[in-house]
């Protein structure tokens, strides 16, 4: 009994191998001779297998209605998806820390601040969104030819550079205008400067050593600064300094982590990560994880010639728990898997538990309770 000749490669590469393989056997396929090999019936379809098996080398019958070139349902993504991948839904918390200074002064629930802190919030996250898609957009190329950022929406090809680039440069542009119109010159003027800086960041200043950094970490300091700009609440001493580096520590630790873990491998897409020595990394965040506790240390421990009139010193002892924080999140540095602060935050049980603690004593703290 003869075999069959086997499908080529060449229907797969085409796309129409579940057409071909679909195909019922007819007539045509009889020898010229009209006569098949000894012992052989001719191949028809009323002669179904009677285990319920197919064929070798067989493929599985297309349903009713459908055609072989049709993308499977669960694969389709819409521009919208992909643009709001783009902006980075997962790092908006980041932008919680417009409520930082509005807290810290107990100024949060005064009439009206609810309200403007929400306001600044969406503004800042749009202008979040305009850089991180221009970002992707002039990045597309490089991200391609790393190991996870090929999956982003512009690299993947879902988003379009020119699209990614057009989006983003309307909110760029409206953001800030309608902060303008909605809140107080200095919130407008700041987001500009946001907005101005982080552009500055992804075409030149991310290769420069300890400027990228610095930037990444003025970044999140703006965050903090823009809740008190809108409220007209000032800002302390103390308050800048726990921020600033406790920024920089987080910025630092991710560095090193990335670091780490790209370490001779290629597609990395951040070629100042072979200019940096771990042992550089880690002495930065380690310097700034110290300057941070020592600034929050300093704020808890002084009164401010006004004594405290609460159940319990909260102040100091707040001090426990933000030390606590900054040691935990440090062994997701030293491991070198702290690339995703968020991530971190958002999956760590204990750390999260620490971080209610913290807060707890810190509003009991603010209202003197």
């Amino acid at each position: 009994m003869t075999e069959t000749a086997p499908l080529t490669n060449t229907a797969h590469a085409t796309g129409t191998a579940c057409a071909i393989n679909s195909a019922p056997l007819t007539d045509n396929t009889r020898p010229t001779n009209g006569a098949y090999p000894a012992g052989s019936a001719p191949p028809t379809e009323s002669t179904p297998r009677t285990d319920g098996a197919r064929p070798a080398g067989s493929a599985r019958p297309l349903r009713a209605g459908a055609r072989p070139t049709d993308p499977p349902l669960q694969g389709q993504r819409t521009l919208l998806g992909g643009l709001l991948t783009t902006a980075r839904p997962r790092q908006w918390v980041k932008n919680v820390l417009v409520v930082a200074a509005p807290a810290a002064a107990g100024q949060l629930l005064a009439p009206g601040a609810l309200t403007r802190i929400a306001l600044v919030f969406a503004l800042f996250t749009a202008c979040a969104a305009a850089v991180y898609l221009i970002n992707d957009a002039r990045d597309a190329e490089a991200d391609r030819a790393h190991p996870t950022k090929c999956h982003r929406p512009v690299a993947a090809g879902q988003v379009s550079v020119a699209v990614a680039y057009a989006v983003g440069g309307v909110l760029a542009v409206l953001a800030p205008a309608a902060a303008a119109w909605l809140t107080t010159p200095a919130v407008a003027a700041l987001l500009t400067a946001y907005v101005g800086m982080q552009l500055a960041y992804c075409i030149s200043l991310k290769h420069v050593l300890v400027v990228d950094l610095v930037v990444v970490t003025t970044g999140f300091l703006m965050r903090a600064v823009v809740g008190g700009l809108a409220l007209g609440i000032p800002l302390s001493r103390w308050f800048l300094i726990t921020t600033g580096f406790g920024a920089l520590f987080m910025v630092s630790a991710k560095r090193y982590s990335e670091a780490v873990q790209l370490a001779g491998k290629a597609g990395a897409t951040r070629a100042l990560l072979s200019e940096y020595t771990t042992g550089y990394l880690r002495f930065v965040w380690q310097l700034a994880a110290g300057v941070a506790v020592l600034g929050y240390c300093l704020w808890a421990l002084e009164e401010g010639g006004v004594p405290h009139t609460s159940v319990l010193p909260w102040r100091q002892l707040s001090m426990i728990a933000f030390i606590v924080a900054i040691l935990r999140y440090a062994v997701f540095a030293d491991r070198g898997t702290a690339g995703e602060p968020e991530e971190v935050v958002l999956r760590d049980r204990a750390l999260t538990l620490i971080a209610l603690a913290w807060l707890t004593m810190y509003a009991l703290a603010v209202a003197n309770w």
